[in-house]
């Protein structure tokens, strides 16, 4: 018989009728329906402890992801939704356009004593996509109030990932013009660092990631510096891979940002909160960016809130101005109860020293996945705290891709996933655990990849080059 599950909005509820009704009624935000339909239904996960998760039929997971690169303090912490409930019997909103709250006012002191730099101040929004979407208009209006009003442009990088509201699906390389184009006017890409494979040939390293930061500059100047406003760029890409730069490549786009009278905006939607085994990766670049964009591990997803911080440069102007606001506003920005959540967050990574785990953990895991090498599939493990990445190629001499849709990719993804494993599998394995998992629960991580890895090559051996 099928455990039953308690809901308080519809009563007690079989696994099934959970199954049935995320089918017919809930729209998931990036899956093919019909390939959930057909792989035994959509999951219903129930209750989470730690880096585990279990759905409605009681089965357990890994969490190999975070969710997606969030839930850095773990599953399960009591505390965070106790302070939540707290805050939203004392005062769970007010409007952020005009007025702002105690938890709202003592997390942007805690974040602010963070944040690399000089960067003081917060911007506070719902999430990634909006801190991406706030710092593309916050670049915009801050140089029309230095008096460049024609610099409206953004330059990104190819391949990266910056969220899905319209002005930041712009941004996003690879995004999809066949639904949703023409994209926000203004918007330039150029290659991105990958020291698996280089974009200029004859380069590698250094010299390959300087190139790809000047070339930043020769796309400003044949824009015209006069029309640009920002660029932007994660200072470790995931979407790239788990692509690592050196502290060069930064420091050569501070100095052409400086050059130019350019803005550089940070996206530390990802890397944020712990993930690098800093709290921000851009701590291991040894620059400041002008803003920096941050969501996700800021609350461990446990309320959405994301954020914008920015140096004093950034909001002189304002002060300066002070009949001038800024012309963008979130109802739910600041939301106090999803403020507290951040701040017990924030305090549990001091007390339990949770980025500190990241690293160490990092650093013993990424050991373990370069074990992984022996694969003929696997071509290069690399990652940064817990934010690792295991690329898969059909061959490892030409470093062919299989491509996210191969079959080869969906069925190594789906042994992970039948083996109580949950990970994003694409052309590279994506391993970013919450910080709090167990040396145990990393090495079962490694060796369900490893099988997996396994059943897919045997299943695919006639396509796969050794």
């Amino acid at each position: 018989m099928a455990q039953t599950r308690t809901n308080s909005g519809a009563g007690a509820m079989t696994a099934e009728q959970y199954t049935k009704g995320a089918l017919d009624h809930v729209w998931v935000h990036s899956a093919n329906w019909q390939d959930i339909a057909e792989n035994k239904g959509m999951k219903v996960f129930d209750r989470g402890q730690g880096a585990l998760l279990w759905d409605v039929n009681d089965k357990e997971y890994i969490d190999g992801i975070a969710g997606l690169w969030v839930v850095n303090a773990g599953h399960g912490r009591g505390e965070i939704g106790d302070a939540m409930a707290e805050q939203a019997k004392r005062l769970a909103y007010v409007s952020a356009a005009n007025y702002t709250t105690v938890p709202a006012v003592a997390l942007a002191e805690a974040v602010a004593d963070l944040l690399p730099g000089d960067m003081d101040r917060l911007f506070f929004c719902s999430g990634g996509s909006e801190a991406v979407e706030s710092a593309v208009k916050i670049a915009k209006q801050v140089q029309a109030m230095r008096g460049f009003p024609r610099r409206y442009k953004i330059i990104a990088r190819r391949g990266s990932y910056h969220g899905m509201t319209h002005g930041a699906m712009s941004l996003t390389s690879g995004r999809k013009e066949q639904y949703f184009g023409p994209f926000m006017a203004g918007v330039y890409h150029v290659p991105s660092p990958n020291n698996y494979r280089s974009q200029f040939p004859g380069l590698t390293g250094v010299e390959d990631e300087l190139a790809c930061a000047d070339a930043f500059e020769q796309e400003i100047e044949y824009q015209d510096p006069e029309t640009v406003a920002a660029i932007i760029a994660e200072p470790i890409s995931t979407a790239n891979g788990v692509q690592i730069p050196s502290p060069a490549y930064w420091k050569r786009l501070r100095e052409i940002c400086d050059k130019h009278g350019v803005l550089l905006i940070a996206d530390e939607v990802i890397n944020g909160w712990g993930r690098s085994g800093k709290y921000f990766a851009m701590e291991h670049m040894d620059g400041v960016p002008d803003m920096m964009t941050m969501a996700k591990g800021l609350s461990s997803g446990y309320a959405p809130i994301g954020a914008v911080g920015v140096r004093p440069g950034v909001f002189e102007g304002f002060k300066e101005k002070g009949d001038v606001s800024l012309g963008h506003l979130l109802t739910f920005g600041g939301q106090a109860v999803a403020c507290a959540a951040a701040l017990k967050n924030i305090q549990i990574f001091k007390d339990e020293d949770l980025v500190q785990q990241s690293a160490d953990k990092g650093e013993y895991m990424l050991k373990q996945l370069n074990e992984l090498r022996s694969h003929p599939t696997v071509g290069d493990v690399r990652g940064l705290g817990l934010m690792l990445g295991v690329e898969i190629v059909k061959n490892k001499e030409t470093k062919e891709k299989w491509g996210r849709e191969h079959e080869f990719v969906k069925r190594a993804s789906q042994h992970m996933n039948e083996s109580g494993l949950l990970a994003r599998v694409w052309d590279i394995i994506h391993v970013a655990p919450p910080f709090v998992i167990t040396t145990e629960e990393m090495d079962r991580i490694v060796s369900i990849i490893d099988d997996s890895l396994t059943v897919a090559e045997k299943e695919f051996a006639d396509e796969i080059g050794t």
